[in-house]
């Protein structure tokens, strides 16, 4: 029986050393986000960041700009967001509406407030291995890697999935432990080949239950990153836990695994923003 890695509580637990951390800073951390157009799934997390801003103490002022905002007056906020002193951290909520550039936008935030980690001075000193802000659920998945005395050096880890905000970040972050990492992506031959051989096997694809029984080594730990909605409305990740659990050494279920674990890892980038402010 696969160990279950339970991200909800860990998320709870970092939840708790944070607003024990910012009771005792001379400074109030706050995060500024900004969404603009009404996409109803972004309206539920921009919900869920206000409530943990709440809960742990940091301050939160929410910009919610029309669908037709032009790409000029969302820039002019950011910038001016940047040059707030009161503002420590500053999130652009994605997907924003098409005829709007999210690279340019992500871009013009200070890389200093930039506690989601997609501004290309943190990618970059990610990739070098420099103290950066770091992409909240790649961040996340190492913290639980590491609670849970999972040892990466010198393993195989296999990462299918490419995107920005997740494959590759999480690449970086995996061979700054020593592992020995390989990138599996929609043009990949011998997925279930390639997967079968991992220590360490992250799904991060976005396709419900893609990862199977047969594409896991027995001991293998399992991180689900994927969180998708079935036709019935059940959540359910990218592996397909029956098949996979009994298979596992550690495994993170969908609900509770690593979901959580990014909106605690926003609010430690926060508080981390906060502190290299004063």
């Amino acid at each position: 029986m696969a160990t279950i890695i339970k991200g909800k509580e860990l998320a709870q637990k970092i939840r708790l050393e944070l607003k024990e951390e910012v009771a005792k800073l001379k400074v109030k951390p706050k995060l500024a986000v900004i969404m603009v157009g009404n996409d109803k799934a972004s309206e539920v997390y921009v919900r869920n960041k206000s409530k943990a801003c709440d809960e742990i103490g940091i301050g939160f002022e929410e910009f919610l700009l029309e669908e037709n905002t032009t790409r000029e007056k969302l820039l002019a906020l950011i910038q001016e967001l940047n040059e707030r002193k009161d503002i420590h951290g500053i999130l652009l909520q994605s997907p924003i509406p098409k005829h709007l550039d999210i690279r340019e936008a992500f871009n013009t935030i200070d890389y200093r407030k930039d506690v989601d980690g997609f501004h290309p001075i943190n990618v970059g000193k990610l990739s070098i291995g420099e103290d950066c802000f770091v992409s909240c659920t790649p961040a996340g998945v190492m913290r639980m890697l590491e609670e849970y005395g999972i040892d990466l050096e010198g393993k195989n880890a296999v990462v299918i999935g490419r995107s920005n905000i997740v494959g590759k970040p999480l690449v970086q972050c995996l061979l700054n432990k020593n592992a020995t990492v390989t990138v599996c992506h929609s043009k990949t031959k011998n997925i279930k080949e390639i997967a079968s051989k991992a220590d360490v096997l992250i799904a991060a694809l976005g396709k419900p239950k893609f990862v199977t029984g047969d594409m896991v080594k027995q001991g293998a730990v399992v991180i689900d990153v994927g969180i998708n909605r079935t036709e019935e409305g059940k959540l359910v990740g990218d592996v397909d836990f029956e098949a996979v659990e009994p298979l596992s050494s550690y495994i993170t279920p969908v609900p509770g695994g690593v979901g959580p674990m990014t909106i605690a890892i926003l609010m430690a980038n926060v508080v981390k923003a906060a502190k290299m402010a004063q």
